[in-house]
């Protein structure tokens, strides 16, 4: 199984085109997991990538184009690991789901015999990172691909920084409902906040007391709320409502909240 994760949108080609690469070269199953990442936004994509590849059979390889630096000197890169496997640019887009997947070994695209013959500077996606992929579904080994490498762009999500009386964490994500998930890890709260505990969330001058529920339902339409969502990690929301807004959070941004 193949699947695509791009920033392409799907009122364009762009996303075709890959697909008719593919097929060209595997009769491996094609799956689309989203084409409407943020235009340019690594983290975005690398948040949905982290976030889905649990949910997929082992086996899977994940081709993710999310690429402002295309045609420059950034490497190709693909990356394995016991249970998955990731094709992508060197910019850090694959690397939360590889520290999730754990124990994983990174290889520069580099041989040219398993791209597509018609390149662009401006394509990788097309060019690249799709027949690469495809080829690994026919057997080709890594290793015939590029070499093992150790210098490549990182990308981490922050550390949590969680007490007995509060937890301070960073806005990694906000879904298309304006719910704001953090990086604070769900089950790392549990330990410390009990559902039906209030919290009091900090940003700058100002503070929000918030209920911690098992669910938006468990507050009234329109209120705020804290929760863990579906990724495990803590997120504010607003029953019916858009907590990103409500509370004026973007990604990137710090959240502390403090236990009443």
């Amino acid at each position: 199984m193949m699947t695509f994760l791009t920033d392409f949108g799907t009122n364009n080609g762009y996303v075709a085109q890959m697909k008719g690469v593919a097929t060209s070269i595997t009769k491996a199953r094609l799956v689309d997991i989203t084409h409407e990442v943020s235009p340019h936004n690594i983290r975005e994509a690398a948040f949905i990538l982290q976030s889905i590849v649990p949910y997929f059979p082992v086996g899977t390889i994940h081709v993710v184009v999310v690429d402002p630096g295309v045609g420059t000197e950034r490497k190709g890169l693909v990356v394995t690991s016991r249970s998955h496997i990731l094709v992508g640019p060197d910019n850090g887009v694959l690397m939360p789901a590889a520290h999730f997947l754990g124990d994983f070994t990174v290889y520069e695209i580099a041989n040219t015999r398993y791209m597509n013959n018609f390149f662009s500077h401006t394509f990788h996606g097309r060019d690249v990172f799709t027949p690469v992929a495809a080829y690994i579904t026919k057997g080709v080994p890594f290793e015939q691909i590029g070499p093992r490498i150790s210098n490549y762009v990182d990308l981490d999500f922050g550390t949590p920084v969680i007490t007995n009386t509060s937890a301070k964490g960073t806005v990694i994500f906000i879904d298309r409902f304006g719910n704001v998930i953090t990086n604070i890890p769900g089950i790392r709260f549990l330990d410390v906040a009990g559902y039906g505990k209030t919290m009091t969330i900090e940003r700058g001058q100002k503070s929000l007391e918030m209920p911690f529920v098992k669910s938006y339902g468990f507050v009234d339409k329109g209120k705020p709320l804290v929760t863990i969502g579906s990724h495990n990690y803590v997120e504010l929301g607003v029953n019916q409502g858009e907590a990103a807004s409500k509370l004026s959070l973007k990604e990137g941004d710090e959240v502390v909240l403090r236990f009443v």
